[in-house]
Order: C-alpha cells, then sequence, then structure tokens
C-alpha cells in the first residue's frame, strides 16, 4: 500500500483550498493513517516511505493516503498542506 501522487484537477485544487492546513519543519517521524487522508501539499517537499516502496511529493501535488498505510515521514523543506481525513 502505497499514497497516491498526482496533479490535482481544478475543482479539487479550490475544493482543497477550503480544507484545514497543517505544516511541519524538516524532520523525520513514523505515521500510521486509521482513516483516509486527502490533502494538496502547498508548500515544501516530503517522501513517505512504505514498506512497498517511496512516494515523494511537494508543492501542487495532490496526495491520497489509504486508510491503514504505515510509513516514515521524511520532511525535506518544511511542508504546508491543506487536508481532509476520511
Amino acid at each position: 500500500m502505497k499514497p497516491v501522487v498526482r496533479k490535482p484537477t481544478k475543482e479539487e485544487r479550490e475544493k482543497a483550498k477550503k480544507w484545514p492546513t497543517w505544516e511541519k519543519e524538516v524532520s523525520t517521524f513514523p505515521w500510521e493513517y486509521d482513516e483516509k487522508e486527502t490533502c494538496l501539499i502547498i508548500e515544501g517537499n516530503a517522501v513517505a516511505k512504505t514498506s512497498e516502496g517511496n512516494a515523494e511529493f511537494g508543492a501542487g501535488d495532490y496526495v491520497v493516503f489509504p486508510k491503514g498505510l504505515k510509513c516514515t515521514w521524511e520532511i525535506k523543506q518544511k511542508i504546508r498542506k491543506h487536508y481532509k481525513f476520511g
């Protein structure tokens, strides 16, 4: 199981701008998703390392983290994102 990384549609980008914002400095930490998370990366760059490979994403990417995913986040440049659970 890996995150899905792609470019958002115009509609997805507009919807995401209404979601809450989260940011974090350069760091590495483990994370487990107990529900699906969808996010739009506003700035920065990170890698989600999973048992099935790595998923790299950055500013402008639309990322979907599936429920049940266990990964290690490696934030390479301070990240800011709009996000939605469920």
